[in-house]
């Protein structure tokens, strides 16, 4: 897989954007669930649909959840639902958006 991961904890890290061809490195690489934040199309017609990562996700053996969040637009109520994947979901967990960068903001709300 040439997605660079950034782990922040021992069960938990993040990615910028995943296709479904990185599902099985998702899983070789040893994680059990992914959590997709980014929404469908928000890159354009180009950017890789949820439903074809989360099937390729569920292929390779992994839980997935989709829980699109708008960049520069978090809720407390999307940390409250991440919180929610991080209990609900067995680890270690990847989780992507564009960057990383929502996924982490949310992690550290969820944690902090």
């Amino acid at each position: 897989m040439a997605v660079p991961i950034n782990p922040l904890s021992d069960n938990f890290a993040v990615a910028p954007q995943l296709r479904a061809e990185d599902m099985a490195a998702v899983a070789q690489a040893g994680y059990r669930s992914v959590i997709i934040n980014r929404p469908d199309y928000e890159g354009g017609p180009d950017q890789p649909r949820s439903e074809d990562v989360i099937r390729a996700a569920r292929e390779a053996g992994l839980e997935v959840e989709y829980q699109p969040v708008v960049s520069g637009a978090i809720t407390p109520e999307d940390v409250v639902q991440f919180s929610q994947l991080l209990d609900k979901l067995p680890g270690p967990v990847l989780a992507y958006c564009r960057s990383g960068g929502r996924c982490t903001t949310l992690y550290r709300a969820a944690k902090g």
